[in-house]
């Protein structure tokens, strides 16, 4: 937008300037020659008095040649008796002076110059005063005249570009701000809000973005806590669910029922921890991908030797920055590892490896237990609550997540994530 205003007033004021330069330079030119001719009509009609008076023939050309001009005028004369006078040329073959001896006074301006001829006509016959001026003298001064109007247009110019910039820069830069905010909107952050500054429209797009930002915020808000109360509600049938799986009297079926009520839980508990989570201010916040593996397998290696589960744990040095919250990545995490412990036996080893690869970073959590189910979700619990949680995370933030058989047995769950810019 600041480009195009700026090539509109630049050829508006182009158009202007050309517009006034060219005539302006041709009126200089005109006014240049008229001068010179007016001086050399001037001389050469002294001269034409002073012929009429004259009748000395030498005190004649004396006089004529004082008369030259300093501005560059030549005067001559043509005697009736065909004789020359004067430090001028004049031809009595000429055809302007045959037209000049016929009676006729006239100028003449062409490429050799100016031309002014005035007949003489007395009792003896006619005599022709000529007086020329070269071209040097015709267009003296129009070079410099036509540098500085030249000169000025450019300047015009000049000066229209810089305020066609500034106005340009004025205009746009509320817009560009406007658009910003709605990028950053987009990218999550929703705390993002528009300066209302610029024209009325862009002041009217600035608050329009703003309430819009508002508006999202509140049905987020409105929506975690709607889904919050569900999942407070569902508690209160699971526990007593819970308890009364506990007075069964058939042992077996008691330990089924309680396998079933942990996993609903389990995923309730999941609902829970999602819904109390608040909106985010800044979702394009950057996590350390390594330091979060490292941090988190450290708290599981725990529990690992509690089980005597053999461990495999490779995370390279450095960090591996990823556009993912901290505590979304540390719940990605936990949710995979908690996947491992929760469905394979004591004594099952497993493996958490972290490399990057081709500007991402890859996470790999492989165990040596019975291998996938049919449903990805039955490693997690019926619902699959927990890796779709994952999934969710690894999806938003441009990446995603497989789930499948190990090489050697067991299953294998990938997590990959684009490496933040800068």
């Amino acid at each position: 937008m600041r480009r195009r205003i700026s090539w509109l007033v630049l050829a508006a004021t182009t158009t202007v300037v050309v517009s006034f330069v060219i005539p302006l330079c041709l009126l200089v030119q005109t006014l240049a020659e008229d001068r010179a001719m007016a001086n050399a009509d001037q001389e050469a009609r002294n001269v034409a008095i002073l012929v009429t008076g004259v009748v000395d023939p030498e005190q004649m050309a004396e006089v004529v040649k004082n008369l030259d001009g300093p501005g560059g005028a030549e005067t001559a004369v043509l005697t009736v008796n065909g004789q020359v006078l004067g430090s001028g040329t004049i031809d009595p073959d000429d055809p302007e002076v045959k037209r000049a001896l016929s009676g006729e006074a006239f100028e003449v301006v062409d490429d050799s110059g100016g031309r002014v001829l005035l007949p003489v006509v007395n009792e003896k016959g006619t005599s022709v005063v000529r007086t020329s001026v070269s071209p040097e003298v015709l267009h003296a001064g129009v070079t410099s005249a036509w540098l500085g109007i030249v000169g000025l247009g450019l300047l015009l110019l000049a000066m229209a570009g810089v305020t066609a910039a500034w106005q340009g820069r004025r205009l746009a830069e509320p817009l560009r701000e406007v658009a910003g905010t709605a990028h950053e909107l987009r990218a999550g952050n929703l705390a993002a809000r528009a300066e209302v500054r610029g024209t009325e429209e862009t002041k009217e797009l600035a608050r329009a973005l703003n309430g819009l930002a508002e508006r999202i915020r509140e049905l987020l808000a409105a929506e975690r806590a709607t889904v919050a109360d569900l999942s407070h509600r569902l508690r209160t049938p699971v526990t007593a669910l819970r308890l009364d799986a506990e007075a069964v009297e058939n042992r077996p079926l008691a330990r089924r029922l309680s396998d079933h009520i942990a996993v609903l839980q389990r995923s309730i508990d999941a609902i829970v921890h999602e819904a109390r989570r608040p909106v985010r201010t800044d979702l394009q916040e950057v996590g350390d991908f390594a330091a979060t593996v490292r941090e988190r397998t450290a708290f599981w290696q725990v529990l690992a030797e509690d089980q005597d589960r053999p461990t495999e744990i490779s995370i390279p040095d450095g960090e591996l920055p990823v556009r993912v919250a901290p505590d979304d990545l540390a719940d990605l995490v936990d949710c995979l590892i908690d996947n491992v412990f929760a469905h394979t036996p004591e004594q099952t080893a497993f493996a958490v490896r972290l490399a990057e690869e081709d500007g991402s970073v890859r996470l790999v959590i492989s165990d040596d237990g019975p291998g996938p189910a049919t449903r990805a979700g039955d490693r997690l619990g019926s619902t699959g609550l927990g890796l779709d949680i994952a999934r969710r995370t690894a999806t938003g933030s441009g990446g995603d997540l497989t789930f499948g058989p190990g090489h050697h047995g067991g299953t294998t769950v990938e997590v990959t994530l684009p490496l933040a810019a800068g």
